[in-house]
């Protein structure tokens, strides 16, 4: 096995990202170049008849970042599905000063 195929097929990809991720393309940014379509591992992303790139199985995206990386119109953007959640401040246990030094 080739060190590409081990990379890819092994556990150097992160496949616990698999099905979290949300792939958008711009159909009117897209010229129809194909790279994103030929190089993407998981095979998220097939040439439309008008000759764009489509989304057409993003539950099997990994999330590699190479169609974003490489798109040479920017045309593809590769996010979370869920919005992150941020952590709440915490209360803070601190105790309030009291008396003539506060």
């Amino acid at each position: 096995m080739g060190p590409v195929k081990a990379i890819i097929g092994g556990k150097g990809m992160a496949k616990k990202d698999k099905g979290k991720s949300k792939v958008t393309v711009y159909p009117d940014w897209c010229k129809g170049c194909g790279i994103c379509v030929e190089f993407c591992p998981a095979k998220v992303l097939e040439l439309s008849d008008q000759g764009k790139a489509t989304v057409m199985r993003e539950d099997d995206c990994i999330r590699c970042g190479f169609c974003e990386l490489h798109c040479p119109d920017f045309a593809i953007v590769v996010r979370d599905k869920q919005p992150i959640k941020e952590d709440k401040p915490k209360t803070s246990d601190k105790k309030t000063a009291t008396g003539k030094g506060a």
